[in-house]
């Protein structure tokens, strides 16, 4: 099935009519003779496998941590967007289906966005019934707060700590259905290929991260629920074992990768303090609603502590948000806060021992409303930073910093979450398709919960109906075996190289060259120079990597080295993507594409398409599809946050 016979003639055509699912139905009784492979366990795997083992289905879980609650989902801090309007400010399913296609620059797709807009009521319901406990206000119903790219409160929270409460809830849904025999559980357990026959996704290969056993798992369905690939710049505000790998794998075997280069700069991380770190901390955007960004005026003032700030007169600050853009101030989208905050840097206005981080002042908030009121809202935020940072921010202001953390681009898929791969799925993150050129705040856990609740139980069995009733899949088929010996041979390898350098070594010198040529700003040269070193980073990859230990054992350093093979060779996809695409749109600034004033200039008439990427072929260059996106329910236009 060839991407191009999925892709509707025309905007939301025949099947995508009205965003309304149009799928074959699978009779419930006939459910349990189908077995379905989910990888990854975070918010849209776990959502994913609870449901379709509620509706009858067998399912095969897979993670790499010891339990579905390390998920890195945990890490999502500010909230859920949900269309409900319990604010009475003027939000509408189609306000935040507009929002979000606004927010994305105009680079997502129509059909996809609204259906998640729609689902999105359902979402809190759903969550609020598990137990999720939301923020409620002082009448004891559920608050809301606002978030970056809107100007409606729309944002359900659980504190700081949302992300881990709705993974709560969907685990304990999952566990449920675990103990009910209709789910199987495969913790420390990392997919290394996926198996197909005859052109269909047939099965995974795995290996045990504990005895490095290399074994295949069968299915009737294969659904990647695998997180996005913002660690291949080394630093980012991912988990350190967070990787590309499962959707890299299923790209090899002939999954379209779409927008690779759509990565999005959180702006409000702390600053890299060190050589030597491998993670940076995510303060969340919710922040962004009392704190007021800027820096000082003069370059004179450049580098100061957040101590010395507290000195600093009104007079001789810059509140470069509110400044230029006074319609939504400290709450513009992420991308353009992040741009601005690397502007004011390079200026030489940067704050701090490296000039590369910008103030969030509390102050203001703090003498309006109270540390109490502040306390409530971000005080386990607040008790972070001092931890990591030893300042308190209750007394002085904190510093922060954009930092690579969720990516946009992702597997291509249609309206129904599948691959053009025939039984091979993409949620979550791992697909392309809700947030275009940059995600809005508080709308990956949204995206998460409504593939994993709302869509693909009821989709896949538009791929389900069409195979035999009752006959299991052939595990004894030689595509397996040899996707066995291909996985085993690629860890043989790696361990035999013996050279001098750690894959660290050798991904931190990745992450440097994706940071500094294809990062939040980019040109035709520099994408040019960075394809070129990453092609001899690869080569020294093969001859100089150093592996220790052996595969029958816990090895990280293998592990690392696997995944690190994979975000080479995707880097150099990004690389690619973003030299095709010489336009700026959302986070991604292509300097010889702006306005007078500075900002991203879209270039619609050339590239209003998505870009899918096909696999052809070890050092071959990728093929190119183009799915144009045809807009009728929004007008495309420059976006304005002034």
């Amino acid at each position: 099935m060839s991407l191009e016979s999925k892709i509707p003639a025309g905007p939301l055509a025949e099947k995508w009519e009205k965003h309304k699912f149009n799928v074959k139905l699978v009779n419930p009784a006939n459910k349990r003779k189908f077995n379905i492979i989910v990888v990854g366990t975070g918010l849209a795997g776990a959502s994913a496998a609870a449901t379709l083992a509620e509706l009858g289905y067998n399912v095969d879980a897979f993670c790499f941590q010891d339990s579905p609650r390390r998920a890195h989902s945990i890490a999502a801090q500010g909230g859920i967007n949900a269309a409900k309007n319990y604010q009475n400010d003027g939000d509408s399913v189609f306000r935040l289906f507009y929002d979000t296609i606004k927010g994305g620059d105009y680079r997502s797709r129509e059909a996809n966005v609204h259906r998640l807009a729609e689902v999105s009521t359902e979402i809190i319901d759903q969550c609020v019934a598990q137990g999720v406990p939301f923020a409620r206000d002082y009448g004891g119903l559920l608050d809301n707060r606002s978030f970056g790219g809107a100007q409606v409160s729309r944002t359900f929270y659980a504190r700081g700590q949302t992300g881990q409460q709705l993974l709560l809830g969907a685990y304990s849904a999952l566990t449920k259905m675990v103990n009910t025999g209709k789910v199987k559980m495969h913790t420390r357990k990392e997919m290394l290929d996926v198996v197909t026959i005859d052109g269909a996704a047939k099965g995974i290969v795995t290996r045990d991260l504990v005895t490095g056993k290399v074994e295949s798992h069968a299915g009737h369905a294969v659904l990647l629920c695998t997180g996005g690939y913002g660690n291949v710049f080394f630093l980012s505000t991912n988990a350190m074992a967070s990787n590309g790998s499962a959707a890299w794998r299923a790209y090899k075997k002939g999954a379209k990768f779409a927008n690779p280069c759509f990565t999005q700069i959180h702006p409000t991380c702390i600053p890299v303090h060190g050589d030597y770190q491998s993670k940076l901390t995510l303060m969340s955007e919710s922040l962004r609603n009392d704190g007021r960004v800027w820096v000082p005026k003069d370059k004179k003032h450049a580098k100061i502590t957040a101590a010395e700030a507290v000195k600093l007169p009104e007079s001789e600050r810059d509140y470069y948000l509110e400044r230029r853009y006074p319609s939504f101030g400290n709450l513009v989208p992420r991308d353009v806060a992040s741009r601005n905050a690397k502007m004011v840097c390079d200026e030489g206005r940067g704050v701090g021992v490296t000039g590369l981080a910008v103030f969030l002042d509390f102050a203001d908030a703090i003498k309006r409303d109270g540390q109490k009121t502040i306390e409530a809202k971000y005080g386990n935020l607040f008790d972070m930073y001092k931890q990591i940072t030893a300042d308190n921010p209750y007394e002085m202001p904190m510093m922060i910093y954009p930092a690579v953390h969720y990516t946009m681009g992702g597997l291509w898929v249609d309206y129904n979450l599948s691959t053009n791969v025939p039984g091979l799925y993409a949620l979550g993150e791992a697909n392309f398709s809700d947030h275009g050129a940059n995600r809005l705040g508080a709308s990956a856990l949204m995206q998460g919960l409504a593939d994993g609740y709302f869509v693909i139980p009821y989709t896949i069995g538009d791929y389900i109906a069409t195979l035999p009733l009752g006959q299991a899949v052939d595990k004894s088929n030689p595509a397996f075996a040899q996707a066995e010996k291909e996985a085993q041979a690629r860890i043989d390898k790696l361990l035999n190289i013996k050279g001098n350098q750690t894959p660290d070594d050798i991904h931190k010198k990745l992450g440097h060259i994706m940071w500094e040529y294809c990062g939040m700003s980019r040109n035709k040269e520099g994408l040019e120079k960075a394809r070129g070193m990453i092609q001899e980073l690869r080569k020294e990859f093969n001859k100089d990597l150093k592996v220790i230990g052996a595969n029958e054992e816990l090895n990280m350093t293998l592990e690392k080295a696997l995944r690190l093979e994979d975000f080479l060779e995707l880097g150099e996809l990004m690389v690619i993507d973003a030299h095709n695409r010489s336009e700026s749109c959302g986070g991604h600034f292509r300097e010889e594409s702006q306005t007078e004033e500075g900002e991203a200039l879209r270039q619609d008439e050339e590239f209003s398409y998505v870009a899918a990427w096909g696999y052809e072929g070890e050092g071959k260059d990728p093929s190119l599809t183009k799915e144009d996106l045809v807009f009728e329910n929004v007008k495309l236009t420059q976006r304005s946050y002034k």
